[in-house]
């Protein structure tokens, strides 16, 4: 008989003889299974009796046993009922083992997959990296997740036929990626579109505890808030949280060698375009003197009011126009004034070379309402000191809804080159707004003063504006609304409350003669004479 024949035969007097065993043992293993059991009862019942009540319990137990062994037959039935006993609590098989719990990356990833492959699968491709019976470890070479079990790094290949020069092409995969690994985070987006790779980073959240305060920059610097450390070679010292920190700011250089002399913010509703026109106003009124346009009317800026360095607030229309005329003259009194300097070789005059600041706050509002009295539009009267600001130290700050992008004029969108949008925008309105693609996906809720900015021709980074609040607002914090009046001029009975009166005396004091001292001049908030100063054109 052959090797292997007998090899079968012996396995199979093997299993029989075993089945037989397991047949022949099963109560013997039935009634072990329920002594365990009650053993493992015993022993619990014992752990959780308190120490003072296991005398009384090991007194009754003893009592129990010697009744048993003195009744006729009582070992026997004692016996039959142990035993029946553990024969009903062993009957249950031995429980199996949990099945171990997938792998993340494998339900995570594979949904991925899944999601992406109808975008990213061909219906003439011979060879598809994607389709519906593939695997995801085919096109993710590497991937990470964080502590919390969600996606933070992922890197794949795409196929050569997608159109990722698109905009609208990439932005469909922007959605499904960001679907799939969470619409709470902000994502960057690196298309290596030579070797047909896409590589996805989750980003960190950016501080959003910054107060408004005194920052580290020169004068003409203005830091319109924080990035991401690989977004700037430059960081400064900040207060966060009641201790000093090292934050990158976002800095706009402005001044007569600037490129990127005008400023334009758009973003959503409620997002922080008026903080950060706000911002931007405490940081130059140490150097520079400001006209401020209210254009929503609001008064989210009426904390500026009667301000050392603050020519006026305008809210209505007619102020408005009269203030931007005003400014136009200026700017052309300050180029001649310049240009003569230059030519008799003279330093120029000291109100030709002081920084002058346009911030205007939702223009739109403003042009809409020209239009409907038939009034010249306040944005046209900016054409001369956007055009001409650089030079005569005249800088234009704008803010204004996303929506109304359309109704700014051309000019202003041309020589604005420093951008900001703030809020959660398309990648359709991030491009239109910045001038550049938007590689970052934001967060579905993003917080207050969020945003994107691009300076000049570099590339947008993300921005995280101060918390800068209007200080006559009452349902502001008070902390963050202490913060802004500490960097105002001087003190206003609006937001700053009056010193303490001391205590009066029981009888008048004693006059010595003495020198007649001068009289005080307290300070008067009341507009006694027009904000705009009208300067002859020389």
């Amino acid at each position: 008989m052959p090797l292997h024949r007998h090899l079968s035969k012996g396995r199979e007097v093997a299993r029989t003889a075993g089945d037989h065993a397991s047949d022949m043992f099963a109560p013997l293993t039935v009634i072990g299974r329920g002594l365990r059991h009650h053993s493992a009862w015993a022993k619990g019942r014992w752990q959780a009796t308190p120490k003072e009540r296991r005398g009384p319990t090991v007194f009754l137990v003893a009592a129990m046993l010697i009744g048993i062994y003195l009744l006729p037959h009582g070992l026997l039935f004692a016996l039959i009922a142990l035993m029946a006993s553990a024969a009903w609590a062993g009957r249950a098989p031995k429980a199996a083992a949990a099945p171990p719990a997938p792998d993340v990356a494998d339900v995570k990833l594979g949904a991925l997959y899944s999601a992406l492959t109808p975008y990213l699968c061909g219906p003439e491709d011979a060879n598809p990296l994607y389709h519906f019976e593939g695997s995801y470890k085919n096109v993710f070479s590497s991937w990470e997740f964080d502590g919390e079990g969600r996606l933070s790094r992922l890197e794949l290949t795409y196929p050569a036929y997608f159109t990722d020069t698109e905009p609208a092409a990439r932005a469909r995969i922007e959605q499904v990626v960001q679907g799939k690994a969470g619409r709470a985070r902000e994502y960057r987006f690196d298309w290596d579109e030579e070797s047909n790779r896409l590589r996805i980073a989750a980003l960190v959240p950016l501080p959003t505890d910054i107060v408004a305060q005194r920052f580290v920059a020169a004068p003409g610097e203005i830091v319109l808030g924080f990035t991401d450390e690989d977004g700037t070679a430059r960081t400064i010292p900040v207060g966060q949280g009641g201790a000093i920190t090292q934050q990158p700011p976002v800095v706009w250089r402005t001044g007569p060698r600037s490129a990127e002399p005008h400023l334009l913010v758009l973003g959503a509703a409620g997002h922080g375009t008026s903080s950060l026109i706000r911002s931007v106003a405490l940081q130059v009124l140490p150097y520079a003197d400001l006209v401020v346009i209210d254009g929503a009317g609001t008064g989210e800026h009426a904390c500026l009011v009667n301000r050392p360095g603050v020519h006026t607030v305008e809210t209505s229309l007619h102020g408005a126009l009269a203030a931007l005329e005003w400014a136009a003259q200026e700017t052309d009194r300050r180029l001649t004034a310049l240009n003569a300097a230059r030519h008799t070789g003279t330093a120029p005059p000291e109100d030709a070379t002081r920084p002058l600041w346009l911030l205007l706050d939702h223009p739109t509002e403003l042009s809409e309402l020209a239009q409907a009295e038939g009034r010249p539009d306040p944005q046209d009267l900016l054409e001369l000191p956007l055009r001409h600001g650089r030079a005569a130290r005249v800088t234009v700050a704008i803010a204004d809804d996303i929506e109304a992008r359309d109704r700014i004029t051309p000019t202003v969108r041309a020589t604005t080159r420093a951008r900001v949008v703030l809020g959660p925008v398309g990648p359709e309105e991030g491009h239109a707004a910045l001038g550049a693609p938007l590689d970052i996906v934001p967060a579905a809720h993003a917080p207050l003063g969020r945003g994107y900015a691009r300076i000049g021709n570099g590339a947008p980074v993300r921005l995280q504006v101060p918390a800068t609040v209007d200080p006559l607002d009452d349902e502001a914090p008070a902390a963050l609304r202490d913060a802004v009046i500490a960097l105002l001029p001087h003190r206003d009975t609006r937001t700053e409350a009056a010193a303490e009166l001391p205590p009066r005396p029981d009888r008048p004091p004693l006059v010595l003669p003495a020198e007649p001292a001068p009289p005080a001049h307290p300070i008067d908030l009341a507009k006694g004479e027009p904000m705009i100063r009208s300067r002859p054109i020389s």
